[in-house]
């Protein structure tokens, strides 16, 4: 459902002053910048995922670009954000740019290798991360590897691609079991699959990541600082066709990158969208996407958001980290998921920013993108609503990324083409807008370490609507309470779940500075509005 947001954001902006950090603003905290080098909450992260076709167009022709990206540097380090994933850049003949035509080429209609480049060394020179996504497991019909291979034993690329018919008629197909995979466009591409044993496949590969690692040379600043590996298993597509991937081609190829850099993180999206301990430990990844996380957050159940919580980090190694997400490139916006109530909205902020683990915004969230998945088109158009133009003004105009624009009922359904969408242009204005509270949470972070690199507990409280957990590191501690329903409510939380000394526990709401007043029996009664947000900060030190 399309809002008119900014009336009804204002008066839950009032609504909420007393306990939802909104409110921040009063402390000054809503700026959202970026402090020194060395400064409170230098080692903070927030990752910021954008899709590139849709992002921000730099040239006129309605796609997004890589100077587009650049240009908004400011926006992204004001917002908070240290490290941006893009979506892979290679050419493919699909607008996600998924199953590649050429590895080793950027598509023209995102730039070329010196913008990449150029990008890069912006980032860094402002002290920001970039990773970048992979996919290797597939190539196209127009890709050399296919194109020489196909009905060519002889071909050098014979091995790169399993084939299963005489003389290699048919190659294996690509994901899903499927040969041709349709497109928004109406076309149909084909796609198959590459042979990750062969060792000729591990060394361009491990060639391809080097060079986007350091393309440069030695001790350029070019180079990524991570890669995202879409669709990773150890058993591609549970097809028993290509088992054991971990030990005999990802493994191998992770060893030797961080062989030449040390510091290169890569970032798994485990297929089977579980806890991804197995990627952390035989995968040899160092990050995942929490998605059992995600869903209980989605479900607003306590239950499942404590069990979802409790067991990630269960089954996470030490020095192994998650990324807490609400949304990403392949699930429904969070402002739908929720039926645009931007109460809720705010909690999954909370709920994304504050719990443990390393943050991931993805472009537009900020603000509360609308856009839900539908299925009813059967090709690669299902997601285009997920993955709209980043809005940046309140009409359609110079920079939105429109490039979907007339070219289906996913652009006459879009809120872009229908009117009344949120926009960055109306909520940069607004300080009881989303996109402020957002600033206001990252803001809080970079003043409390307990928020970045502090410990998690999950606190008992006796409303089963009510969700608390603290944050600590050393004598530093925050707790946030969550009322997860529609209706006001209180919980009380014992002294002693609140702090390790309870006779000398105060809570002080992290916005106005006030004293939470104790009960009688020395537990603390927090008070919260339908779906509001208390952040207290517990026995601050002086």
């Amino acid at each position: 459902m399309t809002r008119r947001v900014h009336a009804r954001r204002s008066a839950f902006a009032k609504s909420l002053l007393m306990l939802a950090v909104g409110a921040l603003v009063a402390l000054g905290c809503g700026c959202g910048t970026v402090p020194a080098a060395g400064g409170p909450g230098a080692k903070d992260e927030i990752f910021y995922l954008i899709f590139v076709r849709s992002f921000r167009d730099s040239n006129g022709d309605t796609k997004g670009d890589l100077r587009g990206i650049e240009d908004e540097l400011d926006y992204l380090q004001g917002l908070g954000v240290t490290t941006i994933v893009l979506t892979p850049l290679y050419k493919s003949p699909f607008y996600h740019s998924y199953f590649a035509t050429d590895f080793s080429r950027i598509d023209p209609a995102y730039g070329t290798e010196a913008d990449f480049r150029r990008l890069v060394r912006a980032l860094h020179g402002r002290g920001m991360k970039i990773f970048i996504d992979e996919e290797v497991q597939y190539v196209t019909a127009d890709h050399e590897w296919y194109r020489d291979a196909i009905d060519n034993p002889k071909s050098r690329f014979s091995r790169f691609i399993p084939f299963r018919g005489p003389g290699n008629t048919l190659p294996e197909s690509g994901p899903y079991g499927l040969l041709d995979l349709p497109s928004y466009d109406g076309t149909k591409v084909r796609v198959a699959t590459v042979n990750l044993y062969d060792p000729g496949v591990l060394e361009y590969q491990t060639r391809m990541f080097e060079y986007w690692m350091n393309p440069g040379g030695a001790n350029a600043d070019d180079g990524v600082d991570g890669f995202r590996i879409d669709h990773m298993m150890d058993d591609l597509d549970s097809r028993k066709i290509l088992v054991n991937l971990f030990a005999r081609f990802w493994t191998p190829l992770f060893e030797k990158l961080r062989a030449e850099n040390p510091h290169v993180r890569i970032l798994a999206e485990q297929a089977d969208w579980g806890y991804g301990d197995d990627f952390l430990i035989r995968g040899g990844v160092d990050l995942v996407y929490d998605f059992p996380l995600r869903g209980a957050i989605v479900s607003f159940d306590k239950k499942k958001i404590t069990g979802a919580v409790a067991e990630t980090w269960r089954r996470t190694p030490a020095g192994k980290g998650q990324l807490i997400f609400i949304e990403n490139h392949d699930t429904n916006r969070f402002a739908s998921e929720v039926g645009g109530d931007v109460r809720r909205e705010r909690v999954g902020a909370a709920l994304n920013l504050l719990l443990k683990g390393i943050p991931l915004i993805y472009y537009g969230q900020e603000l509360g993108m609308e856009g839900r998945q539908f299925h009813g088109w059967n090709s690669d158009a299902n997601d285009i609503p997920v993955r709209e133009a980043f809005p940046w003004t309140e009409t359609v105009g110079p920079g939105m990324a429109v490039w979907y624009k007339d070219s289906g009922p996913w652009w006459t359904r879009s809120p872009l083409e229908k009117g009344g969408y949120v926009s960055l242009e109306a909520e940069a204005k607004d300080p009881g807008s989303l996109l402020a509270y957002y600033k206001g949470l990252i803001a809080l972070r970079r003043t409390h370490p307990e928020l970045v690199s502090g410990d998690q507990a999950i606190l008992a409280d006796d409303n089963d609507r009510v969700f608390v957990f603290e944050r600590f590191s050393g004598a530093r501690r925050t707790l946030v309470a969550v009322n997860l329903s529609n209706a006001p409510a209180t919980a009380r939380v014992a002294a002693s779940e609140a702090a390790p000394a309870p006779q000398a526990a105060l809570l002080r709401n992290a916005a106005t500075g006030d004293a939470l007043a104790r009960g009688g029996d020395g537990s603390f009664a927090i008070a919260l509005q339908p779906y509001g947000v208390g952040i207290f900060e517990v026995s601050p030190p002086n």
